[in-house]
This record gives structure tokens, C-alpha cells and sequence, in this order.
């Protein structure tokens, strides 16, 4: 984007400033949060949820990778350590893919066939060099894979820069976005059509973006087309997000208190439902710092569950979650 237009943009008002939140239709998307579990100690920072075929929660916390059993109410640690272990998805065959962010330049992206637990490394370098910190992962339609990469490296011709890459079905990683056309890459998702790309940015310095991208997602996997679809600034951007089967956008954005950058307080802290065209219908508050990430799962993929601080929250949808979400075979259609 032109800097000079992002510029524009954010100064202009806030999407997110108070009186945004009147009037929303809350019920009519979202029913009651609910606590599903409650990590012990004082450094947890939960993130990366993934549920399976069966219902299962797969979700991060420092240095480890969790499940969470639904019915049986039981918590066990299915990784550890995690070589820090980060966003989260299944592919459609029941594999768990991760984001590694290691220490910040040395992450890879894995994928775990859960019936083997074999390990493999989907990619680790770029351009030949080390390919930074993957942050989040999401799956299209066709079975590519993106995902988003965050390091501090700002000089293309010494290492990667922030980006996004899209690993095809082949195997081979191509870079989709970077900067300096980007900030810093966040959370992302697809369209239940395939037809379109989301793409959060959360940089929280003075006057970078900290908004929804939307890009055409062509057949071929790549770009084209960029509009901003949303913006939180000055608040604190979203970070992860699910798309449901209808398109409507559920994000996990906002702050209870600031945290010593620019991110204001107008981004209130909690799941932020958008509609395909960017338009917040409904909104529910989460409970402490930091909401993070959410997926789909639950009976008919109607239940949203949410990573925050020390916690796994759950938050039942009136519209079932996108079909990309879904293992293959395994449940149900989504709703008409």
C-alpha cells in the first residue's frame, strides 16, 4: 500500500472508537462465553487453537502444545517441548500443521500426522536464508497451505523480511506478500468460496497498520486486488481469525490495558464478528489479557473456541464454521 494512503487511513477516526459498539446484534451471531479450562501459574499465554475430527482442542501455551477433550473436561499435554509452538489448523486430512517460531529467526512450519505422530519439516528457509518467526497458518480450498512470518531482519538482500508464503501441494514455498508492502503479518484466513484471502496486520508502533486486509485469491493461489477491509487503529489490531460458512469474519482483537506501545484502549477486548464486507455485527468480551486466537469446532461446528491469557474459552455461533475448517469426511455440512 502507498504509504501516503496508509498514512490517510489511519489517521482517520477509529473504526473501533466507542460508540461502534452500540447497537450490535450480538445474539443473532454469538450465545454466552463460557471458561472450557484454566492453565495453572502465571506465565501462560495460550494461543494456536486447532480442533480435530473428533473435537478435540489442540491449542499452544510457552514451550508446550496442549489438548483439551471437550466431553471428558481433560487437559494433557500432547508436546513438549514445542520449539514455540504458535498459531495452529488442521488440514483436511486430519494432519496438524504448526508454526515454530523457535527464537524468532530459525522457526519452521511442521505438520504432525496425528495417527503416526511423524513429524515432518514443511519449510524452514526461504530464498536461502533462515525463515524467521511463522506466526499463524490457515489451509485454502484446494489444500495450499499460508502462513505468516515475522523477524526483525528489514533488509531483503541479508534475510527474509516480513511476509507471507503459500506452500503448494508439490511442496514448493513461494512468497505471496512481504514488506514493505506489509507491516507485520498476523493472523489469516480464506473465504468459504476460496475466492478471497484475509490478512491482519497488528503492528503496534505510531502510524503502522493495524487492520484487515482483503486480497482475490486467484486460482493459482496468488493475490491480487488489495483493499483494506477494516481498520482498529488506534486500538490494538486483531491478531488470529476464523471465517464462518456464510463469510462473516470472527476476530480476536483488542486490550484490557495498555502494554507501553501505541495500541490505545478503543479496541475493546474480545471476539469482533465482521461481516464479509467489514461491517462489526456483534461483539463479546473476553476476560483478560491477551485474547489471541479462536477455531471452529463443537457439535455441527457451531462452537467457537478461544484462546486468552491463562484460559480456553468456548462461545457457541448461530452459524456453523467454514468447510475449509473441517477435516474431510468427519462433520457435518455446513447450514444453509
Amino acid at each position: 500500500m502507498n504509504r501516503l494512503l496508509l498514512a490517510a487511513l489511519l489517521a482517520a477516526p477509529s473504526t473501533f472508537a466507542a460508540d461502534r459498539y452500540g447497537g450490535l446484534d450480538t445474539a443473532k451471531h454469538l450465545g454466552v462465553l463460557k471458561v472450557e479450562t484454566t492453565l495453572p501459574g502465571t506465565k501462560n499465554f495460550t494461543e494456536g487453537p486447532a480442533v480435530d475430527a473428533e473435537g478435540n482442542v489442540f491449542f499452544t501455551n510457552p514451550g508446550e502444545i496442549l489438548k483439551w477433550e471437550p466431553a471428558a473436561k481433560k487437559l494433557s499435554t500432547f508436546r513438549k517441548p514445542s520449539n514455540g509452538a504458535n498459531g495452529q489448523a488442521f488440514d483436511r486430512q486430519g494432519r496438524l500443521l504448526t508454526c515454530e517460531a523457535a527464537d524468532g529467526t530459525n522457526g519452521r512450519v511442521t505438520r504432525t500426522d496425528m495417527k503416526s505422530g511423524v513429524l515432518t519439516v514443511l519449510c524452514d528457509t526461504f530464498n536461502g536464508f533462515p525463515l524467521g518467526g511463522p506466526n499463524d497458518v490457515c489451509v485454502d480450498g484446494s489444500g495450499r497451505i499460508y502462513f505468516t512470518s515475522r523477524l526483525a531482519n528489514t533488509n531483503a538482500p541479508t534475510g527474509n523480511v516480513n511476509a507471507v508464503y503459500r506452500i503448494d501441494l508439490n511442496g514448493k514455498t513461494s512468497r505471496i506478500l512481504a514488506a514493505p508492502d506489509i507491516d507485520m503479518p498476523n493472523g489469516l484466513a480464506v473465504s468459504p468460496d476460496n475466492r478471497t484471502f484475509y490478512l491482519i496486520e497488528s503492528d503496534g508502533r505510531t502510524n503502522r497498520a493495524r487492520v484487515i486486509r482483503a486480497y482475490d485469491l486467484k486460482p493459482d493461489g496468488a493475490v491480487a486486488n488489495h483493499r483494506v477491509l477494516h481498520t482498529f487503529y488506534p486500538g490494538r489490531s486483531g491478531d488470529g481469525m476464523r471465517v464462518d460458512a456464510v463469510g462473516n469474519l470472527y476476530v480476536a482483537a483488542g486490550l484490557h490495558k495498555t502494554r507501553g506501545s501505541s495500541e490505545t484502549l478503543d479496541t475493546r477486548p474480545g471476539i469482533h464478528v465482521l461481516t464479509p464486507q467489514g461491517k462489526l455485527v456483534a461483539f463479546v468480551e473476553t476476560p483478560e489479557d491477551t485474547i489471541t486466537n479462536c477455531a471452529f469446532g463443537g457439535p455441527g461446528g457451531r462452537t467457537l473456541y478461544v484462546t486468552c491469557g491463562r484460559f480456553l474459552l468456548s462461545l457457541p455461533t448461530q452459524v456453523t464454521g467454514s468447510p475449509l475448517y473441517r477435516v474431510a469426511g468427519k462433520q457435518p455440512p455446513p447450514q444453509e
